[in-house]
């Protein structure tokens, strides 16, 4: 192709910040970007010379003595304080981009707290707090003389080891306890209200640029962007009571309902529409999420998460796409697939990678999405009492949770009723499994462009360049930043001093700045999905329930693969991990 008859012309490259996927990959690099920058050259004084101090009064610890001594926990304690979250310009950050606090019976303490109320809420606290202080005190006298009678006896009588480590783990609780306690008795007053405010100017004008580009009405966008952010406040603020929060009643649940309260009564108005940006909130989120998917961490478990996630997901994303054909009889084959990956994989954000890889309709997104956060609230609930009930091990309860449950952060919660060890493993079982999100999403692309929707433009071009095209075009680019994100992330984890990397990535970068936005992003997202969403378009697609059967069963299935998996590899094959797991 010529543009003047003799000069080849030149290649188009506009999509590169016309596209929303793109303009997810990059704001979500801009962010992570400034995060780094920031925290790197923010870091504590002798930060390496301070780790290893405390590292090796640990490792001198651990020799003398058969259990974590006093000394042992004062050095982990010491090197533990070490932070990066006191850098002024994060503290500001954090502060405007707090979420709703925590409240029960005065609904205003969730956004403002006064200076008197303060004062009467640390007062109040005071007396438990000295309780508190002389416990610890206590306990640290009992601990300091069990360990010294340990030690006369050169930590070779076991039942004076025991007595001391059991001392020991008492002023642990009561330091503990001692903690919150100073929490409440130093209550400080707040007002949300001013921060806000920052964050819907900043936010709107953040994403407005996108927007800008991508030739689409800024002006309307940010007509509409503060009820968006407002409903997304709303759903933090019903999250953070304290009744709702003991049912395990997400922000997630909170911030679609409002959403469909809206759509399906007064309709949503097109000033509003203009800003439910779904698609490009949560690709920008799930950009930044990619950040805390660290390679690294899949060796926390080893082999047997990678099993319990890499192969199990396959098998049941394959075999309920065929049951759902074969037994279901689904119409809709997009619809099909959505649903079987947003429930196979890691629930709303493999759904998008999923429909976007296959074109579904929005309203079949949008469907599999509601399910999808209906069945992830019961189970976030139900699971973790229904594996107490059955006294199940942490591990296999957790592997169990984080394999099966949709969400990450119903995932976290679920694991937390469990105990720290069920948390984690849940958590990083999660982690496994989101990498897929772009196999998953690459796999749907290839196998609809070859084979399901060869009347398009496939048809033009069936030899191997022309096929790989149009995979490329249906894969849906953000997972490229995702991908990317976890890629940089972990090299940068991997070269550095692991307590260095737990404080300036882990607690810095992650949780001190990039998380705070990435939860503001995702409400964001799954309150545009409610505004969108209109229950007469959807009501065709439940014709005899097929969607809900579709989901259930194949969720049934998953569960009891992942639990027969997790056991096998867990318990059979890889009975050393599950007890480095539990500390022994």
């Amino acid at each position: 192709m010529t543009t003047n008859g003799n000069s080849p012309a030149k290649k188009d490259y506009s999509y590169l910040w016309k596209h929303e996927d793109y303009w997810a990959i990059w704001m979500g690099l801009t962010i992570l970007i400034i995060g780094l920058f920031v925290f790197f050259s923010s870091t504590p004084a002798n930060m390496d010379a301070t780790i290893a101090k405390h590292n090796a009064v640990m490792a001198e610890e651990a020799k003398k003595a058969p259990f974590k001594t006093l000394e042992w926990y004062q050095a982990s304690d010491a090197k533990s304080s070490l932070s990066v979250s006191s850098i002024p310009l994060i503290k500001s950050f954090n502060a405007y981009a707090s979420r709703p606090k925590g409240w029960s019976d005065n609904p205003m303490a969730s956004f403002y707290l006064s200076e008197a109320d303060a004062k009467a809420k640390s007062a109040a606290a005071a007396g438990r707090y000295d309780t508190a202080k002389k416990a610890t005190v206590a306990a640290l006298a009992d601990a300091k003389t069990a360990q010294a009678a340990a030690a006369t006896a050169q930590f070779k009588d076991a039942a004076l080891n025991k007595s001391a480590s059991d001392k020991v783990e008492n002023w642990r609780k009561a330091r503990t306890a001692e903690s919150r306690a100073k929490g409440a008795a130093e209550t400080k007053p707040y007002n949300l209200i001013p921060g806000m405010i920052v964050m819907i100017i900043g936010l709107g004008l953040f994403f407005s640029v996108g927007m800008y580009v991508m030739g689409k009405s800024v002006s309307q966008f940010m007509m509409g962007f503060p009820v968006v952010f407002l409903l997304a406040a709303l759903s933090y603020f019903l999250a953070a009571n304290s009744s709702l929060r003991a049912w395990g009643l997400e922000y997630v649940l909170w911030a679609i309902l409002l959403g469909f309260l809206i759509s399906n009564t007064i309709g949503t108005p097109k000033w509003i529409m203009a800003a439910a940006q779904t698609e490009y909130y949560i690709k920008t989120g799930l950009v930044l999420l990619g950040s805390s998917i660290l390679m690294g961490k899949m060796l926390l478990i080893g082999i047997p998460g990678i099993v319990v996630t890499w192969v199990v997901t396959p098998i049941v994303l394959i075999g309920t796409y065929w049951f759902g054909q074969n037994v279901v009889k689904m119409e809709s084959k997009e619809l099909n697939i959505t649903v079987s990956a947003d429930m196979s994989v890691s629930g709303v954000s493999a759904a998008i990678a999923a429909a976007a890889a296959c074109r579904a309709k929005k309203e079949e997104l949008t469907l599999s999405v509601g399910i999808s956060i209906l069945f992830t609230a019961i189970m976030m609930v139900v699971m973790p009492m229904a594996i107490k009930a059955m006294g199940m091990h942490p591990v296999l309860g957790g592997a169990w949770i984080g394999g099966t449950v949709d969400s990450t952060g119903a995932v976290v919660a679920a694991g937390e009723m469990l105990g720290p060890v069920a948390r984690d493993v849940a958590a990083t079982i999660k982690m496994i499994q989101n990498i897929l999100i772009g196999v998953m999403a690459f796999c749907i692309a290839a196998y609809w462009c070859l084979r399901v929707d060869t009347s398009r433009a496939c048809e033009a071009d069936l030899s191997f360049g022309g096929a790989i095209r149009q995979i490329w075009d249906r894969f849906p680019k953000f997972v490229l930043g995702f991908i990317g994100a976890s890629v940089i992330f972990s090299l940068i984890h991997a070269n550095m001093q692991p307590d260095a990397a737990r404080i300036v990535i882990d607690n810095g970068i992650i949780r001190g700045f990039v998380a705070h936005l990435q939860a503001w992003f995702f409400a964001l997202a799954f309150v545009s999905i409610g505004l969108s969403t209109d229950f007469r378009e959807l009501g065709k697609y439940f014709k005899g329930g097929k969607p809900v059967i579709l989901y259930v069963c194949g969720q049934s299935f998953n569960l009891v693969l992942t639990l027969a998996v997790a056991y096998l590899m867990f318990f059979i094959v890889f009975p050393e991990i599950t007890a480095k797991l539990m500390g022994k």
